[in-house]
Protein backbone atom coordinates (compact mmCIF):
# COMPACT_ATOMS: atom_id res chain seq x y z
CA UNK A 1 0.00 0.00 0.00
CA UNK A 2 1.37 3.44 -1.05
CA UNK A 3 0.56 7.01 -0.58
CA UNK A 4 2.97 9.14 -2.28
CA UNK A 5 4.31 10.51 -5.73
CA UNK A 6 2.25 9.85 -8.46
CA UNK A 7 4.02 7.19 -11.36
CA UNK A 8 4.61 3.40 -10.93
CA UNK A 9 7.18 4.28 -7.00
CA UNK A 10 5.49 5.77 -4.20
CA UNK A 11 6.68 7.25 -1.79
CA UNK A 12 10.73 6.26 -1.14
CA UNK A 13 10.02 2.60 -2.58
CA UNK A 14 10.00 1.35 -6.04
CA UNK A 15 6.40 -0.58 -6.32
CA UNK A 16 6.55 -0.93 -9.90
CA UNK A 17 9.05 -3.42 -8.63
CA UNK A 18 8.37 -4.45 -5.07
CA UNK A 19 4.46 -4.76 -6.31
CA UNK A 20 4.75 -7.17 -8.61
CA UNK A 21 3.54 -10.46 -7.17
CA UNK A 22 2.00 -8.29 -3.87
CA UNK A 23 -1.33 -9.82 -4.00
CA UNK A 24 -0.06 -13.14 -4.26
CA UNK A 25 1.82 -12.69 -0.51
CA UNK A 26 0.11 -10.03 1.23
CA UNK A 27 -3.06 -10.92 1.32
CA UNK A 28 -5.64 -9.43 3.66
CA UNK A 29 -5.89 -11.85 6.79
CA UNK A 30 -9.62 -11.82 8.75
CA UNK A 31 -8.64 -11.49 12.18
CA UNK A 32 -6.69 -7.94 11.30
CA UNK A 33 -9.55 -7.17 9.11
CA UNK A 34 -12.01 -7.82 12.08
CA UNK A 35 -10.24 -5.26 14.10
CA UNK A 36 -10.01 -2.49 11.19
CA UNK A 37 -14.50 -3.06 11.25
CA UNK A 38 -14.51 -2.72 14.51
CA UNK A 39 -12.86 0.44 14.59
CA UNK A 40 -14.61 1.61 11.11
CA UNK A 41 -18.07 1.27 13.20
CA UNK A 42 -21.01 1.71 11.42
CA UNK A 43 -19.81 4.03 9.07
CA UNK A 44 -20.83 3.15 5.35
CA UNK A 45 -18.75 5.15 3.35
CA UNK A 46 -14.61 5.14 3.62
CA UNK A 47 -11.78 6.59 1.89
CA UNK A 48 -8.79 4.05 1.81
CA UNK A 49 -5.73 6.19 1.77
CA UNK A 50 -2.78 3.96 0.08
CA UNK A 51 -5.08 1.57 -1.12
CA UNK A 52 -2.79 -0.93 -3.17
CA UNK A 53 -4.18 -3.62 -4.15
CA UNK A 54 -7.19 -3.36 -2.22
CA UNK A 55 -6.55 -5.10 1.44
CA UNK A 56 -8.61 -4.98 3.77
CA UNK A 57 -11.27 -2.62 2.10
CA UNK A 58 -14.76 -4.05 3.46
CA UNK A 59 -17.20 -4.53 1.02
CA UNK A 60 -19.89 -3.98 3.11
CA UNK A 61 -18.97 -0.19 3.05
CA UNK A 62 -18.71 1.77 0.31
CA UNK A 63 -14.51 2.20 -0.42
CA UNK A 64 -13.26 4.94 -2.61
CA UNK A 65 -10.07 3.77 -2.97
CA UNK A 66 -6.79 6.47 -3.83
CA UNK A 67 -3.54 4.63 -5.02
CA UNK A 68 -0.94 6.51 -6.73
CA UNK A 69 1.05 3.71 -8.07
CA UNK A 70 -0.06 2.08 -11.43
CA UNK A 71 1.40 -1.38 -10.14
CA UNK A 72 -1.02 -1.50 -7.59
CA UNK A 73 -3.77 -0.28 -8.96
CA UNK A 74 -3.26 -3.32 -11.71
CA UNK A 75 -3.61 -5.56 -9.43
CA UNK A 76 -6.91 -4.41 -8.08
CA UNK A 77 -9.28 -7.17 -8.17
CA UNK A 78 -12.33 -6.71 -10.72
CA UNK A 79 -15.32 -6.79 -7.77
CA UNK A 80 -13.07 -3.99 -6.21
CA UNK A 81 -13.86 -0.47 -6.88
CA UNK A 82 -11.00 1.31 -9.08
CA UNK A 83 -8.54 3.23 -7.10
CA UNK A 84 -7.94 6.81 -7.90
CA UNK A 85 -4.91 8.67 -9.03
CA UNK A 86 -4.10 10.87 -6.16
CA UNK A 87 -1.75 10.80 -2.97
CA UNK A 88 -2.17 11.24 0.78
CA UNK A 89 -0.82 14.79 0.48
CA UNK A 90 -3.68 16.19 -2.07
CA UNK A 91 -6.97 14.02 -1.54
CA UNK A 92 -9.46 15.45 -4.02
CA UNK A 93 -12.82 15.90 -2.11
CA UNK A 94 -14.52 18.50 -0.20
CA UNK A 95 -14.51 18.17 3.58
CA UNK A 96 -16.68 15.85 5.56
CA UNK A 97 -17.24 13.60 2.28
CA UNK A 98 -16.90 10.18 4.09
CA UNK A 99 -18.21 8.48 7.04
CA UNK A 100 -14.63 7.61 7.26
CA UNK A 101 -10.91 7.35 6.02
CA UNK A 102 -8.69 4.29 6.68
CA UNK A 103 -5.06 3.65 5.88
CA UNK A 104 -3.29 0.21 5.94
CA UNK A 105 0.95 -0.05 5.66
CA UNK A 106 1.00 2.72 4.03
CA UNK A 107 1.90 5.95 6.45
CA UNK A 108 5.56 5.26 6.11
CA UNK A 109 5.26 5.51 2.37
CA UNK A 110 4.20 9.53 2.39
CA UNK A 111 5.94 12.17 1.40
CA UNK A 112 4.66 14.84 4.14
CA UNK A 113 2.94 12.43 6.73
CA UNK A 114 1.14 15.45 8.65
CA UNK A 115 0.19 16.71 5.68
CA UNK A 116 -1.34 13.44 4.60
CA UNK A 117 -2.80 12.72 8.00
CA UNK A 118 -4.24 16.01 8.42
CA UNK A 119 -6.24 15.29 5.09
CA UNK A 120 -8.07 12.06 6.15
CA UNK A 121 -9.26 14.13 9.20
CA UNK A 122 -10.44 16.86 6.27
CA UNK A 123 -12.25 14.30 4.46
CA UNK A 124 -13.84 12.15 7.08
CA UNK A 125 -16.64 12.90 9.42
CA UNK A 126 -16.06 9.97 11.80
CA UNK A 127 -13.27 8.06 12.56
CA UNK A 128 -9.79 8.31 11.25
CA UNK A 129 -8.43 4.57 11.28
CA UNK A 130 -4.37 3.74 10.74
CA UNK A 131 -3.20 0.35 10.57
CA UNK A 132 1.12 0.95 10.56
CA UNK A 133 3.90 -0.33 13.27
CA UNK A 134 5.09 1.33 16.08
CA UNK A 135 9.06 2.13 15.05
CA UNK A 136 10.13 1.68 18.91
CA UNK A 137 9.01 -1.81 18.75
CA UNK A 138 10.33 -2.84 15.41
CA UNK A 139 13.61 -3.57 16.83
CA UNK A 140 12.35 -6.19 19.03
CA UNK A 141 11.70 -8.98 16.44
CA UNK A 142 14.10 -11.73 16.16
CA UNK A 143 14.69 -10.85 12.55
CA UNK A 144 16.92 -8.26 14.12
CA UNK A 145 19.91 -10.73 14.88
CA UNK A 146 19.86 -11.58 11.09
CA UNK A 147 18.62 -8.52 9.11
CA UNK A 148 19.72 -5.47 10.70
CA UNK A 149 19.72 -3.41 8.04
CA UNK A 150 16.25 -4.55 7.02
CA UNK A 151 14.43 -3.51 10.59
CA UNK A 152 16.36 -0.55 10.73
CA UNK A 153 14.66 0.56 7.52
CA UNK A 154 11.48 -0.29 9.09
CA UNK A 155 11.88 1.97 12.42
CA UNK A 156 13.50 4.53 10.51
CA UNK A 157 10.49 4.83 8.10
CA UNK A 158 7.15 4.80 10.59
CA UNK A 159 6.21 7.51 11.98
CA UNK A 160 6.08 8.05 15.89
CA UNK A 161 2.77 7.63 17.01
CA UNK A 162 2.66 10.51 18.98
CA UNK A 163 2.76 12.16 15.88
CA UNK A 164 0.18 10.35 13.97
CA UNK A 165 -1.93 11.00 17.40
CA UNK A 166 -1.06 14.97 17.78
CA UNK A 167 -2.19 15.25 13.75
CA UNK A 168 -5.26 13.31 14.17
CA UNK A 169 -6.62 15.05 17.41
CA UNK A 170 -9.93 14.37 19.00
CA UNK A 171 -10.76 10.85 21.02
CA UNK A 172 -7.57 8.80 20.00
CA UNK A 173 -7.17 5.46 20.52
CA UNK A 174 -4.23 2.90 20.25
CA UNK A 175 -4.46 -1.05 20.58
CA UNK A 176 -1.55 -3.76 19.26
CA UNK A 177 -2.97 -5.47 17.31
CA UNK A 178 -2.21 -9.32 17.67
CA UNK A 179 -0.24 -11.24 14.83
CA UNK A 180 -1.69 -14.77 14.11
CA UNK A 181 0.86 -17.60 13.86
CA UNK A 182 -0.81 -18.22 10.12
CA UNK A 183 -1.21 -14.55 9.38
CA UNK A 184 -2.17 -14.33 5.52
CA UNK A 185 -0.76 -10.62 5.06
CA UNK A 186 3.12 -11.42 4.58
CA UNK A 187 4.48 -8.25 6.43
CA UNK A 188 7.78 -9.03 8.17
CA UNK A 189 6.40 -9.88 11.20
CA UNK A 190 3.62 -11.85 9.77
CA UNK A 191 6.13 -14.49 9.26
CA UNK A 192 7.99 -14.66 13.34
CA UNK A 193 6.91 -18.59 13.72
CA UNK A 194 7.65 -19.57 9.93
CA UNK A 195 11.15 -18.48 9.59
CA UNK A 196 11.41 -20.44 6.48
CA UNK A 197 9.49 -17.76 4.40
CA UNK A 198 12.09 -14.96 4.31
CA UNK A 199 14.14 -18.15 2.31
CA UNK A 200 11.43 -17.25 -0.48
CA UNK A 201 12.75 -14.28 -2.60
CA UNK A 202 9.26 -13.35 -3.51
CA UNK A 203 7.95 -12.57 0.15
CA UNK A 204 11.16 -11.07 1.18
CA UNK A 205 9.90 -8.61 -1.94
CA UNK A 206 6.77 -8.08 -0.71
CA UNK A 207 7.80 -6.35 2.35
CA UNK A 208 9.69 -2.59 1.05
CA UNK A 209 12.00 -2.48 3.64
CA UNK A 210 13.95 -5.53 1.84
CA UNK A 211 14.30 -2.85 -0.68
CA UNK A 212 16.74 -0.39 0.81
CA UNK A 213 19.41 -3.29 1.55
CA UNK A 214 21.48 -4.32 -1.41
CA UNK A 215 21.27 -7.97 -2.84
CA UNK A 216 24.89 -8.97 -1.43
CA UNK A 217 23.36 -7.42 1.93
CA UNK A 218 20.39 -9.22 1.34
CA UNK A 219 21.95 -12.89 -0.05
CA UNK A 220 24.30 -12.71 3.22
CA UNK A 221 21.40 -12.10 5.64
CA UNK A 222 19.70 -15.20 3.91
CA UNK A 223 22.52 -17.42 3.83
CA UNK A 224 22.63 -17.18 7.74
CA UNK A 225 19.72 -17.70 8.23
CA UNK A 226 19.53 -20.63 6.18
CA UNK A 227 21.96 -21.71 8.07
CA UNK A 228 20.62 -21.58 11.49
CA UNK A 229 17.70 -23.10 10.49
CA UNK A 230 19.37 -26.36 8.99
CA UNK A 231 21.71 -26.94 11.91
CA UNK A 232 18.65 -25.93 14.47
CA UNK A 233 20.08 -22.53 15.96
CA UNK A 234 17.43 -20.84 15.46
CA UNK A 235 14.79 -23.54 16.60
CA UNK A 236 17.30 -23.49 20.07
CA UNK A 237 16.74 -19.64 20.32
CA UNK A 238 13.13 -18.92 19.00
CA UNK A 239 11.47 -22.55 18.36
CA UNK A 240 8.62 -21.66 21.10
CA UNK A 241 7.81 -18.99 18.96
CA UNK A 242 6.44 -21.98 16.44
CA UNK A 243 3.85 -23.41 19.44
CA UNK A 244 2.68 -19.50 19.55
CA UNK A 245 -1.34 -19.13 18.52
CA UNK A 246 -0.58 -15.27 17.75
CA UNK A 247 2.32 -12.49 18.73
CA UNK A 248 2.24 -9.26 19.80
CA UNK A 249 5.03 -7.16 18.04
CA UNK A 250 5.01 -4.16 16.32
CA UNK A 251 1.70 -3.63 14.65
CA UNK A 252 -0.86 -1.52 15.97
CA UNK A 253 -4.48 -0.22 15.14
CA UNK A 254 -4.74 3.79 15.53
CA UNK A 255 -8.26 5.30 15.64
CA UNK A 256 -9.08 8.47 15.84
CA UNK A 257 -12.92 10.35 16.48
CA UNK A 258 -13.43 13.94 16.45
CA UNK A 259 -14.78 15.12 19.68
CA UNK A 260 -18.27 15.95 19.96
CA UNK A 261 -19.70 19.85 20.37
Amino acid sequence: MSGGRTNDSAGDADYGTIGANYSTYRRPDPRIMSAIAHALGDSKTVVNVGAGAGSYELTSMRVTPVEPSRAMRAQRPAHLAPAIDATAENLPFADDSFDAAMTTFSVHQWGDVTAGLAEMRRVARGPVVVLTCDPDLVRDFWLHSYAPRVLEAEARRYPALSDITAVLGGDVSVERVPIPADCTDGFNEAYFARPERFLEPGARRACSAWSFVDPVTQEQYVSRLREDLDSGVWDQRYGTLRQQASWNGSLVLVSAVPQSG
